[in-house]
């Protein structure tokens, strides 16, 4: 198949896009883009590249461009997507998706209008153990699902040195919720009702952060089924020989299954058969730069699943309105933890003009 172009808007949390596609036979870097200049210059030295801009719309303009991959800040990303789609350019946008909803149906009249594919690279579910997790689990020697437990804790109080990462706009609600968030989805995508609650921690509040960074949910499908979601950003973690700080746990009729992030692990049990798989071989292709904090691996899972689904017609998934749904249960979790009570997701849909997308 031909090779796609692909041109990355955002080099801060661009570089492992940038690393995928330089690795990957479906793509081309054919151009960075990003206000700062200096960063752009490191980008290109950095992975030998030599086209760059400063300018959106001389990238979007760029005939060599077929696809735009958005790492702008988080309340970026709804102009960005609607830009690049209206320039007639296929999108992948980092998670999360959107900030808030307040623009969803904007993005998904521009996805409409321009017929052009859209992915939000959730790049959790093309992580070696959650991968196999999910095709585990579809060969159906589970047996029916009872519930799904999906976490993300992490020490990331090195990013609040990014400037942006303290104004009012950002939350680590949607900034990081939405891995496990996601995860929950993927096995429960008929989430109807949420309920938790948040806390901005010490820490978070020394740090100069406006929002929480300390949460727990509980959520119900309109299958019936439960499950949980939590999250904690501005501490220490458990060490990684004890825990993985980011897992899916399955728990179903005939079996449980656990994916774990860090040390690439997959253990699952079967009646009396317990099992424990790892990739560790694959780390260095997961983890290419930055320890553990950059994981261009995945980015480029999920830059070929795309690309695949771009020759052959098919939706990419989470596409732009699993994608929105996904930011309207964190709407309604952000809106449960303020007030004390249960939200449906749906009525948050509604209140936005999404109606159409509640069932």
């Amino acid at each position: 198949m031909k090779k796609l172009g692909l041109g990355v808007l955002g080099l801060g949390e661009g570089r492992s896009i940038i690393s995928a596609g330089m690795q990957s036979p479906l793509w081309e870097v054919t151009a960075l883009c990003d206000l700062n200049e200096d960063l752009c210059r490191q980008r290109c030295a950095e992975f030998g590249l030599k086209r760059y801009t400063t300018s959106m719309d001389e990238l979007l303009a760029d005939p060599n461009v077929d696809v735009v991959g958005i790492y702008t800040p988080d309340q970026l990303h709804a102009q960005h997507v609607v830009r690049a789609l209206s320039a007639g350019k296929h999108v992948v946008c980092t998670k999360p998706f959107l900030d808030n909803l307040k623009h969803a149906k904007s993005v998904l009249d521009a996805a409409a209008r321009s017929g052009k594919r859209v992915m939000v690279g959730q790049s959790s579910r093309h992580f070696a153990p959650f991968a196999r997790q999910r095709e585990h689990f579809q060969s159906g020697v589970f047996g029916d699902l009872i519930t799904v437990e999906a976490y993300y804790h992490a020490d990331h109080r090195w990013f609040l040195k990014k400037p942006w990462a303290k104004l009012d706009s950002f939350r680590w609600l949607y900034g990081c919720i939405s891995h496990p968030g996601d995860l929950l989805r993927w096995y429960l995508p008929d989430v109807d009702e949420v309920m938790g609650y948040s806390l901005l921690s010490p820490n978070g509040r020394e740090l100069g952060l406006v929002h929480p960074d300390t949460f727990h949910f509980v959520v119900k499908a309109k299958s019936g089924l439960i499950g949980r979601v939590s999250g904690a950003y501005s501490g220490p973690v458990v060490p990684t020989t004890r825990d993985s700080n980011m897992s899916c746990i399955l728990r179903a009729a005939k079996g449980a299954s656990q994916a774990d992030y860090f040390d690439l692990r997959y253990a699952w049990k079967i009646e009396h058969q317990s099992v424990l798989e790892t990739f560790e071989d694959r780390d260095d292709y997961f983890f290419r730069f930055g320890g553990h904090s950059h994981h261009a691996g995945e980015y480029q899972n999920y830059l070929e699943y795309f690309a695949r689904c771009v020759e052959s017609g098919e939706t990419p998934r989470p596409d732009v309105s699993e994608g929105i749904v996904t930011v309207a249960m964190m709407q309604a979790m952000e809106e449960s933890s303020q007030t004390g009570r249960p939200v449906r997701v749906a009525d948050v849909l509604v209140r936005h003009g999404l109606g159409d997308l509640a069932g």
